[in-house]
């Protein structure tokens, strides 16, 4: 019996022994994790230092070292969102509908956990805890696969967090981690649909397709972000100026940055230097077509088809002129990923237009795509960003890692 095979054994056994915790349990694991979190930052921000150096040496873009990096206050921040979770309304046990037929039998649903959850993700160790958080609160069981960049890191937050169940006396194999490193490993992890129930990938698309064509696990998507902004002809410049320069800077290296901007013929002379004057503080580079490089010739170099299609995780935007809402709406539809899209506008027609014509799990007005996020939302955490329409969709808080099933009250009814 190899490893993998024992750990999803493990997590099997830990799911069923979930299912049987109470909210009280539950929230008891994870207020102990997250003081847990705390209590031991130091041994995890040792962990993550040697994932970093590791990076480092292997000329990693600084983009992806960011998401990779852990500080006092990120860990401060995993900690808060295991709290947030704790103090969420336990979705599991509620009662979804209950009808009574004319044979007498009360047929109903319920909601119940999805029983193993697989998560393949990159080097993001702040997921480990969101996991977690999200899993253990909605009775699930998780096997996590983590990047190789992030190893130590994942090892010690899955050490500290199991620790703390344990001495709560709570199932430690609720939270699995797969070590091994090797891309045959993840291959073979995917094929464990005998344990896993369902398997989330979080990362490029790469990840993502190959996840896609050989899981034999049911798979939810979580999408890359090439995020849009559209800049109509009323938009107020300031406003735009300002959300395009937080959705593109703010954090460069997460999937709901804004990697494209479209932008109105009668608006473009007057915003789009602005726009450039405030993303050169940030030293981005800005590949645009031919009508945008006219207007700032020195600032802006040409775009090639490619770039519209391109999620960038990197001080990079494209630029793409378009003559009308419609073919602001042709352009996003064609070229997202069906992730996050936004419209700055004074219009409310048009506001409306780009709300429901726009084919993107998130769509926003007036607002920076950087608000796609759980905890943003509400949720405390996330388990990823869905960009698929079957089960979930957007941001993954706790009812996504849920089922139903149908309960039945009878008195002796049998069928004729």
């Amino acid at each position: 019996m190899n490893t993998l095979e024992q750990l999803g054994m493990a997590a099997k056994e830990a799911s069923v022994r979930m299912r049987m915790l109470s909210s009280g349990d539950k929230n008891r694991g994870l207020f102990a994790a997250a003081e847990a979190l705390i209590a031991r930052k130091d041994e995890i921000l040792a962990a993550n230092e040697k994932d970093i150096e590791i990076a480092k040496e292997k000329g990693m873009k600084p983009a992806l070292i960011d998401r990779l990096a852990l500080t006092e206050v990120r860990i401060k921040g995993m900690a808060e969102g295991l709290v947030q979770v704790g103090g969420l309304d336990d979705p599991i046990g509620e009662i979804l509908s209950m009808k009574q037929r004319p044979n007498g039998l009360m047929i109903g649903k319920k909601r119940v956990p999805l029983g193993v959850v697989g998560i393949i993700y990159e080097a993001r160790p702040n997921v480990t805890a969101d996991a977690f958080a999200l899993c253990f609160k909605t009775g699930n069981a998780v096997i996590l696969k983590g990047g190789s960049d992030a190893l130590y890191s994942n090892q010690k937050i899955v050490e500290v967090i199991c620790d703390a169940l344990s001495a709560e006396n709570l199932p430690k194999d609720a939270l699995c981690l797969i070590t091994d490193t090797d891309r045959a490993a993840t291959v073979e992890f995917m094929k464990m649909n005998q344990y896993v129930d369902v398997l989330i990938p979080r990362g490029s698309a790469g990840l993502i397709k190959a996840t896609v064509e050989n899981s034999t696990i049911p798979v939810i998507e979580t999408g890359t972000g090439n995020c849009h902004i559209y800049v109509d002809k009323t938009a107020d410049i300031d406003m735009a100026v300002n959300i395009i320069f937080n959705a593109k800077t703010q954090r460069i290296g997460v999937c709901n940055a804004c990697e494209s901007l479209v932008i109105h013929k009668e608006i473009l002379a007057e915003a789009l230097p602005q726009i450039v004057a405030k993303l050169k503080e940030k030293d981005v580079e800005i590949r645009g077509d031919k009508a945008a490089t006219a207007v700032c010739p020195t600032d802006i170099v040409p775009a090639s088809e490619e770039d519209f299609s391109t999620e960038y995780l990197d001080y990079i935007i494209s630029v793409k002129t378009v003559i009308d809402l419609d073919g602001a709406i042709r352009h996003i539809n064609k070229h997202s990923t069906g992730h996050s899209e936004s419209i700055i506008t004074r219009d409310y027609n048009a506001s409306q237009r780009f709300l429901n014509e726009i084919d993107s799990a998130a769509v926003y007005v007036n607002a920076s795509t950087r608000f796609t996020d759980g905890f943003e939302f509400g949720f405390g955490a996330e388990i990823g960003i869905s960009t698929q329409k079957l089960h979930a969709r957007g941001p993954m808080g706790l009812e996504a890692l849920t089922t139903s099933k149908f309960i039945i009250y009878g008195d002796g009814q049998i069928r004729c």
